[in-house]
């Protein structure tokens, strides 16, 4: 049995959830090119590509949708600099 802990972790927040208004116009504008991603290049590629969970379009997902497009966008390309050979991964969840 999970957690509440462990399910806020794994559930994925919905596009539609978030009101649509000026101020989250460059939020949904980002969340809808990370989801555009998830659906057509993300399924081509190799599984287990990304070293961390949850990974990281699923980290930039999160991260934008809590935080907004600057520091949500921030904090996902800081985890992308992060997704490489000399880093062994592991789990790392949105604060």
């Amino acid at each position: 049995m999970t957690t509440h802990e462990d399910q806020d972790v794994v559930r994925e927040p919905r596009l539609r959830d978030l009101p649509f208004t000026v101020w989250n116009l460059p939020r949904w504008i980002l969340l809808a090119l990370i989801r555009a991603y998830q659906a057509v290049i993300s399924p081509t590629l190799p599984p287990d590509t990304c070293r961390f969970y949850p990974s990281c379009s699923h980290y930039g997902y999160q991260a934008i949708y809590k935080y907004g497009a600057i520091k949500g966008g921030l904090m996902a390309i800081w985890r992308l600099l992060r997704c490489n050979p000399y880093n062994a991964g592991g789990f790392d969840p949105v604060p």
